[in-house]
């Protein structure tokens, strides 16, 4: 018997007296393992992947992706384009509300625009928002935008865009309201209870405009080591979650898991990567770096941390997708001529301790990841023997993840990191690459600057043209690729498995969890039910 929320409700196991058969119903509860918590529920505040996981079942755009990876509507029923590409007529969905009833209109669409382009919220995302030369409202279910020339992502921005409760929120700091651990929303589920470094339990929305969610709860349950993460889903305390390569290639290949779970692998549009401080003394040498490059066996990496399931990353885009370059210049694992670039830039073991110095300086860094991504971890052990064999001296520090982003990244306070991105389906990566987006809660905090790079950057998303777009993306990945602020590791396979009792589970370019609210668990099979 597990408690959800003390006083209020228990979940206990269904009796056995069920209606039998397969068919959709409503009740049991989905949770979920992870080892990241939420920081904020606001998705315009929040920069780690938890956050955004969890705030996207609470909160929707005007559009969102399909499974074809074509745009379609969320709470924009319908939407015009101008021939000129510069303004965008949407036409809200009448009828929706709040999770505290009141009605959702563009004024509240406005004021989500507002907010993300005000100077005082401190957002990572407002770039895409402060290309609308005008925004207005025409109706109570209507929001018009016009742009002041050419932008390629506009319409898919206002996916992103975290429409806000007007109401609620009109004339108070967002950063300072408890709105971001008290989100009222619109979307399939709704925030009951937030146990702090325990779990998030979230309710059906049961008057969600496309429906009701079939399940009852969504719990989000804070497990920061993986490995017990994973005797948790044994023990059945976990229904779904993320497996590392060894869990799924080994642990899981056994009659008890293909008995009971369901095993899903598909490619994501993400990378991990290892990024410079592109201010510190010796890595801001690009010879320095470049050699680094050449000592990392990434194939090694792949082999032995992912078992083979992920592939070569060369740059920050995916390969197989429009904009990926497969031409760049590639560091296949050549320590020899990551020594003869060190050499060039006057590092030699004068002292023959086997690492490299120069000026009495010795080459030594520390590389800085976060706790509970076994991957992660593993990868930083290999780059540092690796590095080792060529005379350069590493460090690894582990750090929890608020830690990590707030006190490190956030500060600048690092030589080297072990980091992931996950990427929008549009290539404009203006936010991570431009020279502007080097400030404190920015995503450009390896502070590189290329003023050719900037200038493609605004190309590409001047242009509604796909062969203009391309070329620009193209050069920025050859560029990238030559002055190496990033050594581009690998791109993972997403490795989920889900307990079994679950249905409804339509795998697609996006993943399994798009269509969560279409989840359900046949009567006969819940495992949970409501006890007043």
């Amino acid at each position: 018997m597990t408690c959800i929320a003390a006083g209020l409700l228990w979940l206990t196991a269904a009796s056995s007296s069920e209606t039998a058969g397969n068919a959709p119903s409503y009740g049991d509860a989905l949770v979920v393992g992870s080892i990241g918590e939420p920081s904020i529920l606001i998705p315009m505040l929040a920069g780690d992947s938890a956050s955004h996981e969890v705030a996207g079942l609470i909160f929707n755009g005007l559009v969102k992706y399909d499974t074809d990876l074509k745009i379609i509507g969320d709470l924009a029923e319908s939407w015009k384009v101008s021939d000129d590409g510069l303004t965008i007529t949407f036409y809200l969905r009448k009828g929706v509300k709040w999770t505290d009833g009141v009605e959702f209109t563009a004024d509240d669409v406005m004021f989500g625009y507002r907010t993300i382009i005000d100077e005082k919220t401190p957002t990572a995302y407002k770039e895409d928002f402060l290309q609308v030369k005008k925004a207005e409202v025409l109706g109570r279910y209507t929001f018009r935008v016009t742009y002041g020339e050419p932008f390629a992502p506009a319409l898919s921005t206002w996916g992103n865009l975290p429409v806000l409760p007007r109401h609620l929120l009109e004339g108070k700091d967002i950063t300072k309201s408890d709105f971001g651990r008290k989100p009222v929303g619109l979307g399939p589920f709704r925030l009951q209870r937030w146990d702090p470094g325990q779990k998030l339990v979230l309710a059906a929305n049961k008057d969600y405009f496309e429906g009701r969610p079939y399940l009852d709860y969504y719990i989000y349950r804070v497990i920061p080591d993986q490995a017990t993460m994973f005797m948790e889903l044994r023990a059945g305390g976990v229904d779904l979650m993320g497996l590392t390569p060894i869990q799924y290639s080994k642990q899981t290949d056994t009659p008890f898991y293909r008995k009971n779970f369901q095993k899903f692998r598909h490619p994501v549009f993400a990378y991990t990567y290892l990024g410079f401080n592109l201010k510190h003394p010796f890595l801001k040498d690009i010879n320095v770096r470049r050699a680094i490059a050449y000592a990392i066996d990434k194939e090694e990496i792949i082999d032995v941390v992912l078992f083979g399931l992920g592939s070569v990353a060369t740059g920050p885009y995916v390969p197989g997708t429009w904009p990926y370059n497969p031409d760049v210049r590639r560091y296949e694992y050549n320590p020899g001529k990551a020594k003869a670039l060190l050499r060039a830039s006057g590092w030699k073991d004068s002292d023959g301790d086997g690492i490299l110095d120069r000026d009495g300086t010795p080459m030594e860094f520390t590389i800085l990841t976060n706790m509970g991504n076994s991957l992660r971890e593993r990868t930083a052990t290999i780059i540092q023997w690796r590095l080792k064999q060529i005379g350069i001296k590493v460090n690894i520090r582990i750090l929890e993840w608020s830690t990590f982003i707030n006190e490190f990244i956030d500060k600048r306070s690092f030589e080297a990191v072990i980091l992931g991105w996950s990427i929008g389906l549009d290539p404009d990566q203006y936010d991570i690459w431009h020279s502007s987006k080097t400030g404190e809660k920015e995503f450009n905090f390896v502070s590189y600057r290329n003023d050719e790079v900037d200038r493609l950057l605004e190309e590409g998303r001047r242009t509604f043209d796909i062969e203009e777009r391309k070329r620009a993306y193209f050069r920025i990945q050859e560029i990238l690729a030559e002055e190496v602020p990033y050594v581009f590791l690998y791109v993972p396979d997403a490795l989920p498995i889900v307990h079994r009792r679950f249905r409804g589970i339509r795998p697609s370019p996006i993943g399994i969890s798009y269509n969560l609210p279409k989840w359900y668990v046949p009567k006969r099979l819940q495992r949970h039910q409501l006890i007043p």
